[in-house]
């Protein structure tokens, strides 16, 4: 059994950390070390961790020059034991399976030259056999449906929807996601990762690290990563490596910020796996952009927090102008 660590970026969720501590207690496989990279600005986290005893658990607090999610990625991989040979990330606030890491390792057994894995969240999307009934307006990949949100059923309707599989980045960008692919027991293969529920090869980072572009929070910051680790090996998402996420507000940014970065990150990714797109692709870039933040704009009307939605709509606007002056460059 290969030498593997967990690493956990957290920031201001101490009690969502604490969950997700005794969910890893309680599995099957356990880690050989867990570090603890805590971005926080007060001492709760440390606090509470005190006060648990987490087997190999290694706590490390760090300065403003460190806070960040690809940073404080970055100070972890630098603090693993040299032997480790697999890389774990978790999000702070999920909660694990207890054969989640016994089915990590088993897919880089099964697939010896994978540089990555990625686990599967069971507690976001309702999924159904569509063996029987297939429904229109639904999504449907491998035997099973889900509903169609409305966002891709009006890119549908303009010719704007993605022309690749789940996991994978269409020449336009605005692809699907792996919440896109069904609890199907299998594992597919894919070119993008969640950060938060993905374990990479230990010797991968001998060649890449997180990228020092994506500050704070971090948006879109494991397709970044991913993408580019996928040019150096496969990518799986193994759909029995499960795990709930349940979506801690603490520590987000505000709405203006995240709407600036849908854009602007969003841009960086796309020009990650398509330095140079055509035409064509180009204006369905942005003819994409433009369409979801028109429909962020009508939920100023629809939404319970038309502040919010306000204000992540101005920030989509004021990153899509400023992409004209002042793009992103990718590393």
């Amino acid at each position: 059994m290969p030498i593997f660590s967990l690493i956990i970026c957290t920031y201001q969720r101490s009690q969502a950390l604490v969950t997700l501590l005794k969910s890893v207690q309680k599995q099957r496989l356990y880690p050989d070390e867990i570090l603890v990279i805590d971005g926080s600005i007060d001492n709760q986290t440390e606090n509470v961790l005190i006060k648990e005893v987490i087997k190999n658990l290694k706590y490390f607090k760090v300065e403003k020059q460190d806070r960040g999610l690809t940073l404080q990625r970055n100070f972890g991989i630098e603090k693993l034991n040299p032997k480790s040979e697999i890389v774990c990330f978790l999000d702070d606030d999920v909660v694990l399976e207890p054969d989640y890491f016994e089915q990590i390792l088993h897919t880089f057994h099964e697939k010896p030259n994978a540089v990555g894995v990625g686990g599967y969240i069971i507690n976001e999307v309702a999924w159904e056999s569509d063996q029987n009934e297939p429904r229109a307006s639904w999504f449907g990949f491998d035997g099973y449906q889900r509903k169609e949100g409305s966002r891709f059923q009006l890119r549908a309707l303009f010719g704007l929807q993605p022309d690749a599989a789940p996991g994978f980045m269409p020449n336009f960008g605005h692809g699907r996601s792996i919440s896109f692919l069904p609890p199907s027991g299998k594992t597919y293969p894919v070119e993008q990762l969640m950060g938060g529920v993905a374990a990479y090869r230990k010797s991968l980072f001998e060649k890449l690290s997180f990228s020092s572009y994506f500050e704070g929070y971090g948006l879109y910051e494991d397709a970044d990563f991913s993408l580019r680790a996928s040019k150096l090996g496969s990518l799986w998402i193994n759909t029995r490596a499960q795990l709930s996420h349940y979506h801690d507000p603490s520590g987000r940014p505000d709405l203006y910020k995240y709407g600036k970065m849908v854009i602007r990150n969003g841009w960086y990714v796309w020009r990650v796996k398509y330095p140079n797109p055509n035409l064509k692709a180009r204006f369905k870039w942005n003819a994409t952009a433009l369409l979801l933040t028109l429909i962020r704009v009508t939920n100023v009307l629809t939404a319970v927090d038309k502040k919010g939605a306000f204000n992540e709509a101005a920030g989509r606007v004021a990153g899509w102008w400023s992409l004209l002056f002042n793009k992103p460059k990718p590393q």
